[in-house]
């Protein structure tokens, strides 16, 4: 019975420890893609996500131009409503749809030192820095 409650207490402690995802933090900041997991990034293009008051989301996604909206409840983050431009450009097109595939995919985020880890449970998607 001491076990379950040192268990117990210490799931319970290990949890308050998440970083809570605060929707204000995010108010009017700006970030590069500096990663996207399984996908060497183009040289000639770079994508970008910035966040409006509202959470809404605009930026370049290598060719085009992107906007939407972003929510946060129960400490998830989801990205909704994408739209863009539909510019072709093929030196960044497999690029730019495997970001805004990924993009779609978000439920979570984690912020640590400057850069955004946009995530599919434990799975990062893509990796920002922060440029403002």
């Amino acid at each position: 019975m001491k076990q379950l409650i040192f268990c117990g207490m210490l799931l319970l402690l290990l949890s308050s420890c998440k970083e809570k995802l605060d929707p204000a933090s995010f108010n009017n900041t700006k970030w590069e893609l500096t990663e996207l997991p399984g996908l060497t990034l183009p040289a000639s293009a770079k994508a970008s996500l910035n966040f409006a008051d509202s959470l809404k989301i605009s930026g370049k996604s290598f060719c085009n131009s992107y906007g939407g909206q972003a929510e946060i409840a129960d400490n998830k983050i989801t990205v909704k409503n994408v739209f863009g431009t539909r510019m072709f450009c093929q030196e960044t097109d497999a690029a730019e749809r495997s970001y805004l595939h990924a993009l779609n995919q978000v439920n979570g985020a984690k912020v640590k030192e400057n850069k955004l880890y946009l995530l599919n449970g434990d799975k990062t998607l893509l990796i920002f820095t922060k440029t403002n």
